[in-house]
């Protein structure tokens, strides 16, 4: 595996968190894969995935057959994936706000977003510190809002686990909720 992504073992609690709202029947967007740890737990739950990134040689490792990898270019000028449609989006880590606008359109109706990255503060506690790959407060929330998503749950918070952050987090659907909220993952 090249040096590209920084190996992350365990899926976020988030993702783990309202992975069971994804539909069943559709494809999994896992954007900006990184090692492929959400791409997995997904593929584990009887989901297809497409999962995608700059660097897909974890991911192509893992051989799963539930998992197909392209390698695309997220921040070039003509988005790689503007004819695909997805039952879910989950993106973890990752912000690059030229595209962030074609996500919803994207979504299938009832389709699910999950999104979690770093946050205004985070500079404070290490990288990314960059303002261009920290969420302004309330953006995500605002971003669902701008796009008619039904929000599930939202955060901006300090965390401290794996280690200290400010991150936002955000689930929210296109559409309306088929199904319960899941208060917290178990297991």
């Amino acid at each position: 595996m090249s040096e590209a992504h920084e190996v992350i073992q365990n899926a976020s609690a988030w993702v783990k968190r309202f992975a069971p709202l994804i539909p069943q029947d559709g494809l999994v967007l896992d954007l900006a894969c990184g090692s492929g740890r959400h791409a997995l737990l997904l593929a584990g739950m009887g989901h297809r995935v497409l999962a995608v990134d700059q660097d897909v040689g974890a991911v192509d490792a893992l051989g799963n057959p539930l998992i197909a990898s392209r390698k695309l270019d997220l921040e070039g000028e003509e988005w790689p994936l503007w004819d695909c449609e997805f039952s879910a989006i989950v993106v973890t880590n990752y912000l690059y706000r030229p595209h962030i606008d074609r996500l919803p359109k994207m979504l299938q109706i009832n389709g699910v977003l999950i999104y979690e990255t770093f946050a205004q503060g985070n500079g404070d506690f290490g990288k990314p510190s960059n303002p261009n790959f920290l969420l302004n407060p309330g953006e995500l929330l605002t971003f669902a809002s701008r796009h008619d998503l039904k929000v599930v749950a939202f955060e901006d918070i300090y965390v401290d686990h794996p280690k200290p952050a400010m991150v936002q987090r955000l689930c929210a659907v296109k559409g309306e909720l088929k199904q319960r909220i899941p208060l917290q993952f178990q297991g």
